[in-house]
């Protein structure tokens, strides 16, 4: 019996050091993929533990998405070494309250845009997929700056654009977070889709991404009129809350905030 308990206490140990060593596999591939690098070896293992403990989680969820009890599943990607909490933080820039050199957003009523009147007698369609009228760009990428609010409203105008012109064009979020603190955004630091908005109109334009492109950091404004790619008219406000006037609005692309809590759903 002695002889077994030991034999057991062997092949767990054993399964043990083969577990650690396969996660220490997967997370130095997982570093040079994404091209990590810690200030510490003290970092390293923390982030690492963090990775171990999100890969659990979405094995976890994928079994119950496999026996049908939720509707998407998870996958690992360049954020598997965040806390929840640092994620959040990091992706959300969504500010509604941001303060401009007038004062506090909102207080001027020709500050904030037209009130959305729906039209009538207009039959809405279930569904509306803008990709499939060519009116949508390449999937972009925000990383680790807050300027959720920067891509919200380039790809709004994006479309918008292209109803008009028939031209599908890329603009830029880096001329966004450089060049419209003036109106209340704080690039990295958060912003609101209607002071880009303003921006747009009163600027006369907003470059091309091709001229101007992403950094993810907060920079000096460099904006090139010669390099516009689209200008903005004005704007409207969908009621916060009203969802009918909601699906009247987006028949037409529409700039949209949501709350991404969940960095590793897929579908």
């Amino acid at each position: 019996m002695r002889s077994l308990v030991i034999l057991l206490c062997v092949v767990a140990a054993a399964s043990a050091v083969s577990f650690f060593d396969l996660v220490k596999e997967e997370w130095n591939a997982f570093k040079m993929e994404h091209q990590k690098q810690y200030d510490s070896e003290v970092e390293d293992k923390f982030r690492m533990k963090i990775y171990a403990e999100n890969k659990h989680n979405i094995a976890k969820h994928n079994q119950k998405f496999a026996r049908g009890e939720v509707s998407f599943r998870l996958k690992q990607n360049k954020y598997g070494d965040m806390l929840h909490h640092e994620f959040v933080h990091t992706m959300n820039g969504f500010n509604k309250t941001t303060k401009n050199s007038k004062g506090l957003f909102g207080k001027s009523a020709g500050e904030r845009g037209a009130t959305f009147i729906p039209p009538a007698n207009v039959h809405l369609p279930d569904h509306v997929d803008w990709r499939k009228h060519g009116a949508v760009t390449e999937v972009k990428d925000q990383g680790k700056c807050g300027s959720c609010w920067s891509f919200s409203s380039t790809g709004a105008l994006e479309g918008q654009h292209y109803r008009r012109t028939n031209i599908l064009v890329s603009l830029s979020e880096q001329n966004l977070i450089d060049c419209s603190a003036a109106y209340g955004n704080n690039g990295c630091n958060g912003g609101l889709m209607d002071n880009a908005f303003k921006y747009i109109k009163d600027n006369r334009g907003i470059d091309t991404e091709k001229s101007y492109p992403y950094e993810g950091i907060d920079d000096k404004c460099r904006y090139n009129p010669k390099n516009a790619g689209a200008d903005d008219n004005g704007f409207v406000d969908i009621p916060s809350g009203d969802e009918g006037k909601l699906m009247a609005a987006v028949e037409q692309p529409t700039a949209t905030k949501w709350r991404r809590s969940n960095r590793h759903r897929i579908g």
